[in-house]
């Protein structure tokens, strides 16, 4: 009996025994299996990384709007679904710029894009943090006070510029009006690169002997009466890239028109809305670049500062057929006629 007792003892022992060491083996393979899938886990989160993108477009109209999609698209077109761009229009005011961009700022996004000078400025006095990218700059320099500014800013912007060679346009007016004797620059005078542009194109006049008289205004309320003052006294009109005159081209087209006078506009779509000729960028390209400076800095982490200012590539000569036709004009064979 006692034998007997002792063998059902040991045999429970063994079985104890034997229990305890399968599972031993079972715990220890579960480990890797729970690390795998930690490690799963971050790789997706990380694929999945997410950017946000705000867009603070001074005013609307074409050039602004195609450097716009321009930048989207750059961004679709690589990051897809993983990017979220907030679009916002200050309907032309620098007030409204401000608060759109601040809103960029308290939201942390990852880069604000700043569609003309405006937009700009108001973005470099919100944040000195966040990476800032402009278009639609016609001169960086000017735009943001800069001194010995040499291709890069050196602070927290970079970006494109719709300059086209100012020589080029002033060459254009002596070509299209040869026996011209005064052109008006009309501007808009709250605008600090057209300015720019209105005294590059002046001293190119004044080499050349031509006379000009500078005709401003500071909002579009004032645009007719200085348009019928500037078509009384010119032989040809000169309008540099301002988002003002861009805006309200169809004001200026209904008193050029019928004067007869040439206009010669510093983009393509001011020209399609009543200009006669242009030395035309593409502002849809210069909005792509600007797309692919901010994959540079969102995908491969350049830094903002060192990024050098890019512009557009080279402009073409083009013409409006109806304006052409309107005033009476005869279209030169080396222009892309474009119709409206």
């Amino acid at each position: 009996m006692k034998k007997r007792m002792m063998a059902l003892f040991l045999g429970a022992v063994l079985l104890t025994m034997t229990a305890c060491g399968s599972s031993a083996p079972a715990a220890s393979s579960e480990a890797p299996a729970a690390e795998a899938s930690a490690e799963e886990a971050s790789t997706e989160a990380s694929s999945e990384e997410t950017f946000q993108v705000g867009i603070c477009q001074l005013v609307q109209h074409d050039a602004l709007d195609a450097a716009s999609q321009g930048f989207q698209d750059a961004l679709k077109e690589e990051f897809g679904d993983a990017v979220q761009i907030d679009l916002q229009n200050a309907q032309g005011e620098a007030s409204t710029c401000a608060t759109i961009v601040n809103g960029f700022v308290s939201n942390e996004y990852d880069i604000i894009m700043a569609n003309a000078t405006p937009a700009l400025q108001a973005a470099v006095a919100a944040t000195t943090d966040i990476p800032i990218l402009g278009t639609s700059i016609t001169d960086y320099a000017t735009a943001l006070n800069l001194e010995n500014f040499s291709g890069t800013t050196g602070i927290n912007v970079s970006g494109t510029s719709d300059l086209a060679p100012l020589d080029k346009q002033e060459d254009m007016i002596l070509e299209l009006v040869p026996d011209v004797q005064k052109v008006a620059i009309l501007y808009c005078s709250a605008e600090a690169n057209s300015k720019f542009q209105a005294d590059t194109i002046e001293g190119y006049l004044e080499e050349d002997g031509i006379a000009f008289e500078e005709y401003t205004f500071a909002d579009s309320n004032d645009l007719q009466s200085v348009v019928n003052a500037a078509v009384a006294d010119c032989d040809a009109m000169y309008i540099p890239t301002d988002n003002t005159v861009a805006s309200n081209m169809t004001i200026v087209a209904n008193v050029t028109g019928p004067a007869g006078i040439p206009v010669i506009c510093g983009e393509e779509n001011m020209m399609l809305g009543g200009g006669l000729a242009t030395l035309s960028i593409s502002y849809y390209d210069i909005g792509f670049e600007t797309g692919k400076q901010a994959i540079e800095i969102l995908k491969n982490g350049a830094e903002v500062s060192e990024l050098p200012i890019a512009y557009a590539a080279e402009p073409v000569k083009k013409i409006n057929k109806a304006n052409a036709e309107e005033i009476g004009f005869e279209i030169p064979e080396d222009y892309e006629v474009v119709e409206p």
